[in-house]
């Protein structure tokens, strides 16, 4: 079992994502925007953080940027999801310092094998 993180502003979604995570077994905690994602972040320890980009309070580039900056959580994976999926879009993500980029919409089954197969690398 895995602990992730899931900061996605979106209810629906949200919803959606944790509880196929669940289904997979993961202790997964729920964030509705970035501000809130730190706060978890400073508390406690992920195995994986899945970030929305565009979040209120603090964009998921933002919270990477922040997360890069705690010595104790910077090598935590990150797997951020967004609309945007052009190439330029992907690759400030991956710039950024998340690990993996998932384009919305997405199956919330192939979601959970992506999950798996990064928690696998670990």
């Amino acid at each position: 079992m895995a602990k992730i993180l899931l900061a996605e502003d979106e209810e629906v979604l949200r919803m959606l994502v944790v509880d196929t995570l669940e289904d997979e077994g993961h202790d997964v905690t729920e964030a509705e925007n970035g501000e809130e994602a730190l706060e978890f972040i400073k508390e406690r320890d992920f195995d994986l953080i899945i970030l929305d980009y565009m979040m209120p309070v603090f964009t998921g580039l933002e919270v990477i940027q922040q997360l890069k900056e705690m010595k104790d959580k910077r090598h935590t994976k990150v797997l951020m999801l967004s609309a945007k999926s052009q190439a330029a879009d992907q690759s400030r993500v991956l710039e950024a310092g998340a690990a993996y980029f998932m384009s919305k919409p997405f199956s919330p089954l192939l979601l959970a094998e992506r999950v798996e197969e990064i928690l696998d690398e670990q």
